[in-house]
């Protein structure tokens, strides 16, 4: 399978840091803590106490950090004490302040300089208690300020400056295909982007394919054409959506034929939205093979993530290309179905013609 680089990451370092509050992570206590605007408390977190809403959460490097925001501990899991004796912990939230500051790109030897240890250590540790590595933290930190400043309005290439790249080249290579689309359609908001689809018969019942010109951004199955077609204008609200059943043909006929059994190997370049975590979870579905299953727990494994199967399971269900990435080959620990975004039926049948 084929799967591009035309993804919209959407604030990685926080979407990691919320997969860890959501699996409630004890490896990343210390590291951040998360404040809660409707409690006006902040927590570590691995804290046990009722999760919050996402809309309502807020990341801080350090329990001061805050306190100065207004926040108080949580009288529960007391995020103000120490919360390990890992020694990488401090050296970790040190390294991430100076990588979220530091013009130009840094080396793992400068960085492991900087904070003894060997450079070696220093990228396990980074990965092991931050969740990806110092190079993605940095490039995810230089994406958000050059998000924030194009979604306030500013000259692409001041915002690209600003952000720490040292050419527009180099922007251009590690930045610009993160956003999905250019960066001055990104700075308004997406407006502007064209997404052709097309419905046609498969042996899953009504099948819709749509792309932009980057790749396929949705395919989905159901039974009524109205409910697609609905389901699409959602999911991408600011964009000119119209029909385009010549220029899908030739993915839309790959897909009914692999869905017949007759092209086990499904290779579509794609143009979707995800956070660190569910491409993550996306590439691992990628790789398992045509007609067999693995499990929620399995695939957290995979990931170097043991105790996220719930959010390995979330990330499943917000997949927006049935089939291109495979989430109907996950299956519970029992070895049931269990839930599918088009249909439990639809996922027993998947899985009953891929064993055949």
């Amino acid at each position: 399978m084929m799967m591009q680089t035309n993804v919209r990451s959407t604030s990685s370092i926080d979407d990691t840091r919320w997969q860890s509050v959501v699996t409630r992570d004890r490896g990343a206590d210390g590291v951040f803590v998360y404040a809660v605007s409707s409690t006006g408390v902040y927590c570590r977190p691995s804290c046990p106490s009722r999760r919050a809403r996402r809309d309502r959460v807020t990341f801080f490097e350090t329990p001061t950090e805050a306190q100065r925001a207004g926040f108080r501990a949580c009288r529960r899991c007391h995020p103000d004490a120490i919360a390990s004796a890992d020694p990488w912990i401090d050296k970790i939230r040190r390294a991430c302040v100076y990588l979220a500051n530091v013009d130009g790109h840094p080396s793992l030897a400068t960085l492991a300089a900087r904070l003894g240890g060997s450079p070696y250590h220093v990228q396990r540790n980074f990965k092991r208690l931050v969740g990806v590595t110092p190079r993605e933290y940095a490039d995810a930190i230089r994406l958000r300020k050059v998000k924030r400043r194009l979604r306030g309005g500013g000259d692409v290439t001041a915002a690209m400056f600003d952000a720490g790249y040292g050419s527009s080249s180099r922007f251009y290579e590690r930045a610009a295909p993160k956003l999905g689309m250019s960066p001055s359609t990104y700075r308004r908001g997406g407006a502007g982007m064209n997404i052709g689809y097309t419905i046609v018969d498969s042996p899953m019942g009504r099948l819709l394919v749509a792309a932009t010109e980057r790749g396929v951004c949705a395919v989905a199955m159901g039974t009524s054409d109205g409910d697609l077609t609905r389901a699409l204008t959602r999911e991408y609200p600011a964009a000119t959506i119209a029909t385009d059943k010549g220029g899908l043909a030739k993915w839309t006929t790959a897909i009914v034929a692999h869905l017949e059994g007759r092209r086990p190997r499904l290779d579509l370049p794609l143009d979707i939205q995800a956070t660190a975590f569910q491409w993550q979870v996306w590439e691992a579905l990628a790789a398992i093979p045509y007609g067999e299953t693995r499990t929620y727990r399995d695939v957290a494994q995979t990931i170097g993530r043991p105790g996220a199967s719930r959010a390995v399971a979330r990330a499943c269900a917000s997949n927006p290309v049935a089939l291109a990435i495979p989430c109907h080959r996950v299956v519970a620990s029992d070895g049931s179905t269990s839930g599918y975004r088009w249909g439990a039926s639809r996922k027993k049948a998947l899985l009953e013609r891929e064993r055949r």
